[in-house]
Parts: structure tokens; C-alpha cells; sequence
């Protein structure tokens, strides 16, 4: 599986990023992989390998490239509850200085390098995320509604922004939620926004998960949760991006 390293030009200067696509010589169906807030690392970068097996080009970008080239802080090969909490103490401030107009100055600059790859095949493109890369993904899709065919986040924020955001979305759309982070209550009233702007979508909690639920590399890491990512995942990159 052939992989890039690359540096995407930004309004604000060189994001790096990883991007992983088929050995086949032709071009393929562009989707964006957003990561968690642990940034690029060798699960995403599995993650990313193992999607472009199934005939894309997958980039994922180090979206807090203001603060230096992944990775930004050491993590060790799992990242435990012992050093979690630390972990997250020392993003923190990162994840509040990435605004809602840099998220866009930057989907813009993503969006516009990957569809320009020679690989990547014309017409619209998809957009994925994990975490706060969830949240990410959500408002890439609002902002580029004719571009982009589908839009995933599992374990995040997704609605975060409020049902307005929602009505901005043309594609169609899944979403994933761990089981700690989304009340059934909560789930009725994001999916009655979700009713209400029309879009095609599917949004459900996955049964027995943590927050997290697809990271290998982590204590929340569930098996059969990850497995049911991809049985989604997949046939709605499938659905809306056959054409590209």
C-alpha cells in the first residue's frame, strides 16, 4: 500500500499530513480523515492503510500544525489511563486555540490539496473523523455541502455546533456514538435535527463502548465497536462515492 508523507499549504503555513491510496496506477474516490486529538501516530496510520485498501485515497492531516509536526507530544505504544489525563491536560490548549474559523481555513486548504492529488479521481469527495476529528468532519461537510457526498465522525462532538449546521449538509451522513457519550435522549434530539435538515444519514450509540472506542492503542479500544465502523463505514463510502 503505497503511502505519502506531505506538507498541505495553509492560509497559515505547511500542515503536514499522511495519505495512504491503491497501488493501481489510476485514480480513486478522495476521502479526508480527521484524527482524535492524539494526532497522526501508527493506529491512524493503520487505520488510514487499511481504508485506501478498499480503493481510496485517504488523507489525514496534523490539523494542529500551528504547533509543530506530529507528533506534538510523546505518547507511548498504548495509551493507558496512567497517562491519559496527562496526555489530554497537554492538549487542552491546543484544542481551544483551534477555532471554528481556523477548522474552516484549514477544511478549505485540505479539501482543495486532496482533490488536486494526481491520484484522486474527480467529483465529490468524503470526510471522516474520530473524536474531536468528528466534530471536524462535521463542519468540513457544512461548509462544503456540494463537495463533499457523506460525512462520518465516531465517538465526537458531532453536535456541538447545534441543528443549524446540520441543515447546511447535502450528503449523507453517519454517525457513531460511544455509549459514554451519548445519552438515548440526547440521540433523539440530534437525529429529530437530523430529520429535520433532510439529510439521508444513520446515528446510533454502539452498544458496551467508551469514548474512544476505535483507537487500538488505547484502554477504550473495543474490538467488535471497530468492526461496526467499518461495516458502516464502508458501504456509505460505497454508496456516494461509486462515482468518483
Amino acid at each position: 500500500m503505497p503511502t505519502k508523507l506531505l506538507q498541505i499549504p495553509t492560509t497559515d503555513g505547511q500542515a503536514d499530513a499522511f495519505a495512504a491510496f491503491p497501488d493501481h496506477g489510476e485514480r480513486h474516490p478522495g476521502v479526508l480523515m480527521y484524527a482524535d486529538a492524539f494526532g497522526i501516530r501508527p493506529v491512524l496510520r493503520e487505520m488510514a492503510r487499511e481504508l485506501a485498501g478498499h480503493g481510496y485515497y485517504v488523507l489525514v492531516p496534523n490539523f494542529f500544525y500551528r504547533h509543530g509536526p506530529a507528533p506534538l507530544i510523546e505518547l507511548p505504544e498504548h495509551i493507558g489511563e496512567e497517562v491519559r489525563s496527562a496526555a489530554v491536560a497537554q492538549l487542552m490548549p491546543l484544542i481551544k486555540a483551534h477555532t471554528a474559523e481556523r477548522v474552516l481555513s484549514d477544511a478549505d486548504a485540505y479539501l482543495r490539496f486532496l482533490t488536486t492529488q494526481p491520484e484522486v479521481g474527480a467529483g465529490p469527495v468524503a470526510v471522516t473523523g474520530y473524536c474531536i476529528g468528528g466534530l471536524l468532519a462535521m463542519r468540513t461537510a457544512a461548509a462544503h455541502p456540494g463537495q463533499v457526498a457523506a460525512v462520518a465522525g465516531f465517538h465526537g462532538p458531532v453536535g456541538a455546533d447545534g441543528p443549524d449546521s446540520l441543515h447546511r449538509l447535502t450528503g449523507e451522513v453517519h454517525f457513531g456514538h460511544a455509549e459514554t457519550d451519548m445519552t438515548p435522549e440526547a440521540l433523539g434530539e440530534l437525529n429529530q435535527a437530523l430529520d429535520a435538515a433532510g439529510v439521508g444519514y444513520t446515528s446510533e450509540i454502539y452498544p458496551g463502548t467508551l469514548h474512544g472506542f476505535t483507537m487500538s492503542d488505547t484502554d477504550a479500544f473495543n474490538p467488535a465497536a471497530l468492526q461496526r465502523h467499518w461495516d458502516r463505514l464502508l458501504p456509505l463510502l460505497d454508496r456516494t462515492l461509486a462515482d468518483s
